[in-house]
């Protein structure tokens, strides 16, 4: 069974892994354009691609057709996401049963949001939080598990120290390695890695890089998951979402030079969040695996 961390795909001569994350469409249409951007993609020769699960296990039936889907198009290795809202314990470790029996041994675990605009309550039939998932799943089968991370604390955090002691608990439970959601200043993200080293925890720590396809979609998402802003990106930024190919420029230069700022301190898997869209994840690929880095 190949591990997520096996290195398999492609690195250029610099040494730089890549992972991509997709969502599940909602229409065959966008299931069709996905087809193509996939193609695209997976011609990176990435070393695995991750599938998203909607808030309150919305799009579950979808993940799991997208996984599998994208397993077959492209015979690489896909991560299936899964949270611990909207399902019983009972329902996910079903649920994991048939990924196991599919072949599918990837898994992205998290807790998860809560549907509509509440808090997060633990269902009192569900797994409360990511840890208890893990080692659910793991209770199921040997799954390659990734947890999530976060650079700038997860909102709902008591203290950062709070938060890095629950990422320990997910590596605790039988998680292999975790990737960070976004975050644009890359001085806080070297700090986070500090921090977590310094709690003695010495699993990979994957960067997640969002390349910026619309800015003030970015900026409304942003404000809703903890993720800050930088000003400078407001004023590179400004005006750009009508200037689309602008945009693309700009937002490539933007991933590119985080990704080598991060290689040069030793971190060369990067997890980028293509929000479906094959352009920029490219160019980004292209640019740091030609020794750029």
């Amino acid at each position: 069974m190949m591990n997520l961390h096996d290195h398999s795909g492609d690195t250029g001569s610099s040494g730089i892994r890549v992972s991509f994350e997709l969502f599940p469409p909602k229409t065959p249409e966008g299931l069709t354009r996905l087809d193509h951007e996939v193609d695209r993609l997976a011609a990176l020769r990435p070393e695995y691609f991750s599938v998203t699960y909607g808030a309150g296990g919305t799009t579950r039936n979808r993940t799991r057709g997208v996984v599998e889907r994208v397993a077959e198009r492209t015979g690489l290795p896909v991560a299936h996401h899964l949270t611990c809202v909207g399902a019983s314990r009972a329902e996910i470790d079903a649920l994991a049963r048939e990924l196991r029996d599919f072949g599918i041994r990837r898994i992205v675990a998290l807790r998860g949001d809560a549907p509509g605009l509440g808090p997060y309550r633990p269902s009192a039939d569900g797994y409360p939080f990511a840890a208890d998932l893990v080692e659910g799943l793991m209770r199921v089968a040997d799954f390659d598990i990734a947890v999530a991370a976060y650079p700038e604390v997860h909102p709902e955090a008591a203290s950062p120290q709070a938060d890095i002691a629950n990422l320990k608990r997910k590596f605790d439970a039988g998680a292999r390695f975790a990737i960070t959601q976004y975050a644009f200043d890359t001085d806080a993200v070297l700090r986070f890695l500090d921090r977590v080293r310094a709690a003695g925890i010495e699993a990979p720590i994957v960067p997640g890089i969002m390349p910026v396809s619309n800015f003030g979609g970015l900026k409304r998402f942003s404000a809703k998951c903890g993720a800050s802003i930088p000003g400078w990106m407001d004023r590179l930024f400004e005006g750009l979402d009508e200037r689309p190919q602008a945009r693309a420029s700009a937002a490539t230069a933007v991933a590119v030079e985080q990704c080598r700022r991060l290689a040069a301190e030793g971190l060369t898997d990067f997890h980028i969040y293509t929000l479906n869209r094959a352009e920029i994840s490219t160019a980004l690929c292209r640019t740091l695996r030609a020794g750029c880095a």
